[in-house]
């Protein structure tokens, strides 16, 4: 695909990735700004769908021993991951270099950290509310995480597409 003559096509890309971003940063942000009894609430339906399912699964003992506070981490921890996949991408198409990995890894991990870290401070203000180190430690692990499945998925697009410089931008 020439560059020139689809640059549309890669406009649209980068705005939808931008969208998705910002996209989910607000949906974090949100998260934090709900109260205690609303967050809890939310997090019971979830707990609630997920035993149903391992009930139905044939695990009935696993679905016993799944709690809130298991549901409430995995939550942080997927947010965070979104964030960190969209964040390594659109650093990757933003960057003017291509070939250093290191803007690649420590913009987004910086970001993704400093999004942790607003949140957790975001939590201080609502009623019931709180805030924990533990929960930043998880929500950067999830930007990690993502990371990592943003560099896999660079990986599969190169590999499928190939890396002829003026075929592709990511």
């Amino acid at each position: 695909m020439n560059s020139k003559r689809y640059g549309w096509v890669w406009t649209g890309i980068k705005v939808i990735l931008l969208a998705a971003l910002v996209g989910t940063i607000w949906f974090i942000f949100s998260n934090s700004m709900k109260t205690a009894s609303v967050s809890s609430s939310a997090s019971g339906t979830v707990l609630a769908f997920l035993q149903k399912v391992l009930r139905r699964l044939g695990h009935p003992g696993l679905a016993a021993r799944l709690t809130d506070h298991m549901v409430r981490k995995a939550a942080h921890f997927c947010e965070y991951m979104m964030e960190g996949f969209f964040l390594l991408l659109v650093t990757r198409m933003l960057a003017r270099r291509r070939r250093r990995l290191l803007p690649y890894l420590s913009w987004p991990a910086l970001f993704g950290v400093l999004t942790a870290l607003t949140d957790e401070t975001i939590q201080l203000f609502y009623d019931g509310r709180g805030s924990l180190v533990t929960d930043v430690w998880i929500d950067f692990s999830g930007v990690v995480m993502g990371m990592i499945c943003g560099l896999l998925f660079l990986g599969l697009w190169h590999l499928l597409f190939g890396r002829r410089r003026d075929d592709t931008e990511f």
